[in-house]
């Protein structure tokens, strides 16, 4: 019998697109959900069905377990955003029988997804975190404008389709009390809770993550250590471009703080040297997904992601799940030679060194793909469209740059 078939929740996106073809790359039969079927990310050939319907609530296990009935065996569920991972491990007793899941219980996915809840555990744990508070209310806001240091972070408790409705932007900086509130009046009524954290100083390239996969009783599988390059937007936005690198601090502190728990899954931290100090600062932790970055350990050797499935679906494992340090890099062409015009516009790169950077090492990338070009192709034509409409001042797109002042940083270091 054929191994088992593989959903992908999520496949417009950046995370999904790589997972399926990942996984078709290794024989797998992939079924990608997409939200929306004129997103670059389903025109992939990795798939073989796409089906379109939410990527969270009821609608999404409606439409589960109508693929599994279809399927008529059980498969390994991949999903690939937050809110597709809180709604199957909510719902995953509706779901059992038709899909095979890698979950800790639904309250330690709770507690992981929360950031709040998070860097208050992790503050009595003694991990080193940035100050975190609560922005429940406008006088929450209105009682940390003058405690707070700037500029610092403002961004969702946890990332909700509401949000994600609104903006793609992660998280908003700001400079001082009066941003503070006037961001909060704008963002306030797109989450439940938001929170301001702490601004740890220092460069994009001194943010270092770990991607990882547990088994049983929270034994580490897989790791790979890389480091951001270049984000977009800058200072606060998701990763444009990364490379391999050899940090073992992060990488024990992501094995200890998941083994501690139990947890079983793909998980991911984030760290960042604070240059004030030296020491590193977790940032944020993912859980029970695939990142973005996900792809730079199939580049560097470690098959991350088919060991995951292999040991989701009962199958031997793979051999190559040692990160050996080869050098290898990830990059989303469009957006990191975006990054990289602004930091030349700022003096602290030149647009000779970036391509000199492109050309040297193993590369995965984001998008791009020779066997599997028009997810690439549509990309860059639905972002000169949207590019064309905005200079038009015809857009009909949400409101998704309003702080782009802020998160450029005033005041950033």
């Amino acid at each position: 019998m054929a191994d088992p078939p593989a959903v992908v929740v999520g496949l417009d996106s950046i995370t999904g697109l790589q997972s399926a073809r990942i996984l078709a790359a290794r024989g797998v039969a992939v079924v990608g959900v997409v939200a929306d079927r004129r997103h670059w990310g389903a025109r992939t050939n990795a798939c073989v069905e796409v089906v379109e319907s939410p990527l969270h609530g009821d609608a999404l296990v409606r439409a589960l377990i109508g693929i599994g009935d279809r399927l008529g065996r059980a498969s390994v569920l991949l999903p690939c955003n937050d809110a597709s991972v809180h709604t199957v491990s909510r719902d995953r007793d509706q779901l059992a029988g038709r899909f095979l899941l890698a979950l800790p219980p639904h309250d330690v996915v709770e507690l992981l997804m929360d950031k709040v809840g998070f860097a208050h555990i992790a503050t009595a744990a003694g991990l080193p975190v940035p100050r975190t508070e609560e922005l429940a209310h406008r006088a929450d806001a209105e009682r940390l404008a003058g405690q707070v240091e700037y500029p610092c972070l403002v961004k969702p408790a946890a990332k909700s389709p509401a949000w994600t409705a609104h903006t793609s932007i992660k998280a908003f900086t700001v400079g001082g009390p009066d941003e503070l509130l006037a961001l909060y009046d704008r963002v306030g009524a797109w989450a439940s809770r938001l929170l301001v954290q702490e601004w740890v100083q220092g460069p994009e390239s001194g943010l270092f993550s770990c991607n990882a996969y547990f088994g049983a009783e929270g034994r580490p599988l897989a790791t790979f250590v890389a480091r951001k390059v270049r984000q977009w937007p800058p200072y606060v936005g998701t990763s444009a471009s990364g490379e391999e690198c050899r940090n073992d601090e992060v990488r024990d502190t992501t094995v200890s703080l998941f083994s501690s728990l139990g947890y079983r899954g793909l998980a991911y931290l984030e760290m960042k040297r604070d240059v004030r100090t030296g020491g590193l600062v977790i940032i944020e932790p993912n859980v029970g997904r695939p990142t973005g970055r996900s792809a730079i350990a199939e580049a560097g050797g470690v098959e991350l992601l088919h060991t995951a499935y292999c040991d989701i679906a009962g199958l031997p494992l793979p051999e190559a799940r040692e990160q050996r340090y080869v050098g290898a890099k990830w990059v989303d062409l469009r957006r990191d030679l975006q990054a990289a015009v602004v930091a030349r516009r700022e003096g602290t790169f030149s647009l000779a060194g970036w391509v000199s950077w492109m050309l040297d090492g193993r590369k995965a990338h984001a998008i791009w793909s020779a066997r599997d070009p028009k997810p690439f192709l549509v990309d860059i034509a639905q972002a000169t469209g949207v590019g064309a409409h905005r200079l038009l001042g015809t857009s009909r797109q949400p409101d998704l740059q309003l702080s782009q002042p802020l998160a450029a940083g005033r005041g950033m270091p």
